[in-house]
């Protein structure tokens, strides 16, 4: 048997978009009605995808606002990341884009291995982004694309095969093993 390979995903959004209750729901099967404002949390979850075992970190992140600063530790050494909205915010779908900024930006990199993620997709009826935006924006951004609802468990799992499926990409490509991203501070 082969030894797992391991994979840091960092799961990044607006405040209360829905992050933590996508990765409780995924790591521990559980839906936390409550909101208590996430400082991190670091969950760890074995990942059977395509016949070869994942050892995941999946890195649960404050939320982000135009004004705080994207930690440049969400930027070094992750494999891939979560791009998360909700689909009742429009504020938060439009700060996907400066998120992924700010991720190219920290990285020095075109692209980075990414899920854009349309969370609340139960809270229909109070809609304010189409899913025909989310899929063009996950295709500007060159994206996996997906709406969720944790509360019902809906496409919860796919969220992070999508996830691996973007990382293992470039090792099907190039035949070599992704490389986590790197960052300089001068």
């Amino acid at each position: 048997m082969t030894e797992p390979r391991r994979r840091k995903i960092a799961v990044l959004g607006s405040r209360s978009v829905g992050k933590s209750s996508l990765v409780v729901r995924y790591v521990e099967d559980a839906f936390v009605d409550s909101y208590y404002p996430t400082i991190e949390n670091i969950f760890n979850k074995k990942i059977r995808y395509k016949g070869q075992d994942f050892d995941c970190d999946i890195i649960d992140t404050a939320g982000q606002d135009e004004y705080s600063i994207l930690n440049s530790k969400h930027a070094i050494g992750i494999h891939g990341y979560v791009l998360v909205y909700s689909i009742a915010s429009r504020n938060s779908f439009d700060m996907i884009q400066t998120v992924y900024d700010k991720i190219l930006n920290y990285t020095g990199t075109e692209s980075v291995p990414c899920v854009i993620v349309g969370q609340k997709s139960d809270l229909h009826v109070q809609r304010q982004v189409s899913e025909d935006e989310g899929k063009d924006l996950a295709q500007q951004l060159k994206s996996a694309w997906v709406e969720v609802s944790a509360r019902h468990n809906a496409n919860v799992v796919k969220v992070f095969e999508l996830m691996l499926q973007e990382t293992e990409r470039e090792t099907q490509e190039t035949g070599k093993e992704p490389e986590p991203s790197k960052c300089c501070v001068m």
